[in-house]
C-alpha cells in the first residue's frame, strides 16, 4: 500500500513539474503603483478596484530604484504590500522585472551604462537609458530580478511575470557593441572577402581587407552593412529577453506564466511594425505574448491600431490568444474617451483573440514626465465616467466570461511583413526621394483590409517559417508590401504559393534586392517576375499622373498615384490599369498574372487609401474570398471566431457616434451583452460607439 501511494506522490508530482498555465478567467486589470501614491490608499485602491471587477494588477516593473535604494540593499516594503492586499481581496498579482529604468547609484558607480548612440552618450533621467549588454547593467540587472524573485515566488497571488518592459536596443552602437558585432560577422560570413563581396564594400573605398580594421558602422553608408547591424541589434534584444526570460523561469511555477509587454512603432500612438525588435523571435521562449497598443479616440476612434497591434500579437505564438497588457484609459487629454468608447475598445481586443485587458493606468501620477497620461482615476481618485464604464466592461467579462474566453480564430489571408525589408527601405528613402517610411506602406494596405472587414494574420517568414513544404497554404492569399529585401528561398516559396493556387499582391519596390540588401542583377522584379508575369528596368517620380480612365471608378481626386512609380512591361501579365501620361501612357502600373494553379497580382506605385481598397477587393473577389462579412464595410466592422465551447461568436462594433443598423445573416443565436435573441437574416441595431456579440445556436 505504501508503494503505491508513494507511486502515485511521484506521478502526481511529475505531472504537476509539467503543468503549463492555463487561463480559465479573462484577466481585467491595471497597473498598479503604491510607491507612486502621495498618501495612504491601498485599502480604499482594492476596494474601488473589486468595485469595477478588477481581477488582476500588475506592479513592481519600475521599481527598481525602490526595491534597491543603494548597492545591494533591498527593500520589498512596496512589493509585499501589493501582494499581500491583492491575496486578501482575490486580485491576481503579475509581477514585473525592474530593469528598465535604471537607479541613480548604479549610475554613478558605472556611468558606461548609460547608452552610447550614434548621437553620442545618453543622460540620466529618462527611462530606457543603458546598454543593454553592459557587464555591469547585466550583473546588477540579474542581481535584483534574482533577490525579487527569491521573495516573491512562493506568494499566492502570483499568477505570472513580465520581463522587462517594451523592451528595445535604444541604439545601442558604443564600443563594446561594435566589437560584438565584429564578431558576429565573423561567424555569419566566415571571411572578409564574403563580405565585402556581399555587401559591395567596394564603393567608396569601404572595402575591409583585415578584421583589426574593422570600423564602427555609426558611420556607414552601406545599407547592406546598416540593415546587417539593425539586425544584430534586434538580436541582443531577443537575446536579451532569452536571458531574463530563463532566470525568471528558474523560479516561476509552472501554471505560472512568463511575457513580455511589446510595443510599436510610434507615431504619436502605436502604428506599425516595430522597427527596433524582431518581435516573432523574441517571443519564442514567452509563455504568453504580449503587447501594449495605444490609439486615438473620440471621433478618431478607428479600432485600426487594436486589430493591427492584436493581428501582430496572436501572430507571433502561432494564434494564441494574447495578453493586452497595456492601453489607454484616459490617457492623452485629446484621447478622453467619448459614452461607450471604452466598452467598444475592450470588446475590440477580446475580438482579435484577447485573454486580457490591462489599463495604464490605475490612478493619474501627480508630478514627472507622465502627469498629464490620465489613468482610469483622474488626479482626484474619484469615480468618474471613465472608471464607472469599466465597472460595466468588468461585470461583463465575469458574467460572460466562458462564452468570449479563449476565442479561437481562422484567417485565410495573411500580410507578410519582414523587418529586413523594413530596414532596406528604410535605409535608401532619401536615395528615392520619398517620405514614406516602410509602414507607410504597410499600414494603408492593413486598414484597407481592416474597413472591408478581412480577417488577416501576420506572418513573418525570417522566424516563423522554416521554408518546408506548404507553409503558407491555409491561407489563399498572401499580400507582400515593399518587400524590399528578400532571400531567393522566401521568393521561391511565394512562387510556389502561387503555383500551388494562392493569391499573392506584391506592391511596388519588392523582391529588388537579395536579403543582403544588394540589388538583384536579374530582370526586375527580380525572382518574383515569371509568377507576376512582368518585367521593369526603370522607375520615376510621378508628376501629375494618375490611372487611365480610371479603371477602379475611385474619381479623379482618389484616382491619383504618388511617391513612386515603376515602368512596367507585361510578358505574360494581363494589365489592369494603364497610367495616364504622355510619355509613361504605354507602361503597365496594376497587373495581374496566372501561374500555376494562382495568381499574382503586382501594385507598381504608391497609391491612394481609395484605391488601394478597390485593388485589394478586386484581388479578394478574385480568390473568392469576398463573404458575408464584406457586407459590412468601416464605421461597421464584425469579426469572428470560435469560444472554448465550440461555438460561433460574431461580434459587430459600430465605429461612429450615430446609431448603425446592420443585417444579420449568420445563423440564429443569441446576443450575449443582451441576452436578446436573434433570428436569423433579421435587422440589429447598434448604438453610437456599440457593440453586439452573437453566438450562434
Amino acid at each position: 500500500m505504501r508503494l503505491i501511494t508513494s507511486i502515485v506522490l511521484i506521478l502526481a508530482l511529475k505531472s504537476s513539474l509539467f503543468a503549463q498555465y492555463k487561463q480559465e478567467k479573462l484577466l481585467f486589470g491595471v497597473a498598479y503603483y503604491d510607491e507612486y501614491m502621495p498618501y495612504e490608499r491601498l485599502e480604499k485602491d482594492v476596494a474601488m478596484m473589486k468595485e469595477s471587477g478588477i481581477n488582476f494588477v500588475r506592479i513592481a516593473e519600475s521599481t527598481w530604484s525602490t526595491v534597491e535604494p543603494q548597492d545591494n540593499v533591498f527593500d520589498f516594503h512596496h512589493i509585499d504590500r501589493g501582494l499581500d492586499a491583492m491575496h486578501k481581496a482575490g486580485i491576481k498579482v503579475i509581477i514585473g522585472t525592474p530593469t528598465y529604468a535604471v537607479p541613480t547609484w548604479l549610475v554613478k558607480k558605472y556611468p558606461a551604462i548609460l547608452v552610447t548612440t550614434p548621437q553620442g552618450q545618453r543622460q540620466y533621467g529618462a527611462r530606457q537609458n543603458m546598454d543593454i549588454t553592459n557587464v555591469n547593467f547585466r550583473f546588477h540587472a540579474e542581481r535584483v530580478i534574482r533577490k525579487i524573485m527569491e521573495h516573491v515566488k512562493n506568494h499566492p497571488a502570483i499568477i505570472g511575470y513580465q520581463v522587462d518592459n517594451e523592451t528595445k536596443s535604444y541604439q545601442t552602437s558604443g564600443e563594446n557593441v561594435q566589437k560584438a558585432f565584429v564578431q558576429y560577422m565573423k561567424t555569419k560570413y566566415k571571411t572578409l572577402d564574403n563580405i565585402n563581396k556581399a555587401f559591395g564594400l567596394d564603393y567608396w573605398s569601404n572595402r575591409i581587407n583585415n578584421w583589426a580594421d574593422f570600423p564602427s558602422v555609426n558611420g556607414t553608408i552601406n545599407a547592406s552593412l546598416k540593415a546587417e547591424f539593425e539586425k544584430f541589434q534586434r538580436g541582443l534584444v531577443t537575446d536579451y529577453l532569452a536571458w531574463q526570460t530563463k532566470i525568471v523561469k528558474e523560479y516561476a511555477k509552472p501554471t505560472q506564466f512568463v511575457t513580455q509587454n511589446f510595443d510599436l512603432d510610434w507615431r504619436g500612438f502605436s502604428y506599425g511594425i516595430q522597427t527596433d525588435v524582431d518581435h516573432f523571435a523574441a517571443a519564442k521562449p514567452l509563455d504568453v505574448a504580449g503587447i501594449d497598443i495605444y490609439h486615438p479616440t473620440q471621433e478618431n476612434l478607428t479600432g485600426i491600431e487594436i486589430s493591427l497591434g492584436g493581428d501582430i500579437a496572436r501572430s507571433m505564438k502561432n494564434g494564441k490568444n494574447y495578453f493586452l497588457i497595456e492601453t489607454e484609459a484616459q490617457g492623452f487629454p485629446q484621447w478622453t474617451p467619448f459614452p461607450n468608447q471604452l466598452r467598444l475598445q475592450a470588446f475590440s481586443h477580446l475580438a482579435s483573440g484577447a485573454s486580457m485587458i490591462g489599463y495604464w493606468h490605475w490612478h493619474s501620477i501627480h508630478n514627472s514626465a507622465e502627469t498629464y497620461w490620465k489613468g482610469l482615476l483622474s488626479h482626484d481618485f474619484e469615480p468618474n465616467p471613465t472608471y464607472l464604464e469599466a465597472q460595466t466592461i468588468g461585470k461583463d467579462f465575469n458574467r460572460l466570461n466562458d462564452k468570449l474566453i479563449g476565442l479561437k480564430k481562422n484567417n485565410e489571408v495573411a500580410l507578410l511583413f519582414s523587418n529586413e525589408a523594413q530596414s532596406a527601405f528604410n535605409a535608401f528613402s532619401f536615395g528615392w526621394g520619398a517620405r514614406e517610411k516602410y509602414n507607410d506602406i504597410l499600414r494603408p494596405i492593413y486598414d484597407a483590409l481592416y474597413k472591408m472587414n478581412v480577417g488577416v494574420d501576420m506572418i513573418d517568414p525570417s522566424t516563423n517559417f522554416s521554408f518546408g513544404e506548404n507553409e503558407f497554404g491555409k491561407y489563399k492569399m498572401i499580400v507582400v508590401p515593399a518587400l524590399y529585401a528578400a532571400s531567393d528561398a522566401l521568393m521561391n516559396k511565394l512562387n510556389q504559393f502561387v503555383k500551388d493556387g494562392g493569391h499573392v499582391v506584391y506592391t511596388f519596390k519588392s523582391g529588388f534586392s537579395d536579403e543582403n540588401v544588394k540589388v538583384r542583377t536579374t530582370i526586375q522584379p527580380g525572382l518574383i517576375n515569371e509568377a507576376c508575369g512582368i518585367s521593369y528596368s526603370q522607375f520615376t517620380f510621378p508628376n501629375g499622373v494618375s490611372l487611365k480612365n480610371d479603371p477602379y471608378k475611385v474619381g479623379v481626386a482618389n484616382n491619383k498615384i504618388h511617391t513612386w512609380m515603376e515602368l512596367i512591361t507585361p510578358t505574360t501579365a494581363e494589365v489592369l490599369a494603364y497610367y495616364d501620361h504622355p510619355q509613361w501612357g504605354k507602361y503597365a502600373a496594376v497587373t495581374q498574372n496566372k501561374f500555376g494553379n494562382g495568381l499574382a497580382t503586382y501594385i507598381g506605385f504608391m497609391t491612394t487609401p481609395v484605391l488601394t481598397e478597390q485593388i485589394l477587393k478586386q484581388a479578394l473577389v478574385k480568390s473568392n474570398l469576398w463573404g458575408k462579412a464584406q457586407e459590412l464595410s468601416f464605421p461597421l466592422i464584425t469579426k469572428s471566431g470560435i469560444n472554448n465551447q465550440g461555438k460561433i461568436l460574431h461580434y459587430f462594433f459600430n465605429y461612429s457616434d450615430s446609431p448603425k443598423t446592420i443585417q444579420y445573416n449568420y445563423k440564429a443565436g443569441s446576443e450575449l451583452l443582451s441576452s436578446q435573441a436573434i433570428s436569423a437574416n433579421s435587422s440589429v441595431e447598434i448604438e453610437a460607439w456599440g457593440v453586439k456579440i452573437i453566438e450562434e445556436k
